[in-house]
């Protein structure tokens, strides 16, 4: 009767360990996944910030452009 009483509680303890590693690997995957996510939302938002400052530094250089021909344009008119 003790025997089986033992037998009853090492599986339980075995039972009570299998679930407690399955929650541990179900934490652990979750939070694989969010970092996963979080590096994907970073890779975006520094994409988005190189276009944008690309547009901006077209724009800007075409803004020089634009005031280097006024500027040749004004030096030419006075000759």
């Amino acid at each position: 009767m003790v025997s089986d009483i033992n037998k009853v509680l090492d599986s339980m303890e075995n039972a009570l360990r299998l679930q407690i590693q399955a929650n541990a690997e179900r934490r652990s995957e979750k939070a694989e996944q969010k970092e996963k996510e979080f590096k994907e939302k970073l890779n975006r938002a520094y994409t988005s910030k190189m276009e944008l400052e690309g547009k901006a530094s077209g724009l800007k250089g075409t803004q020089d452009a634009v005031r280097r021909d006024q500027l040749m344009a004004l030096m030419m008119a006075g000759f």
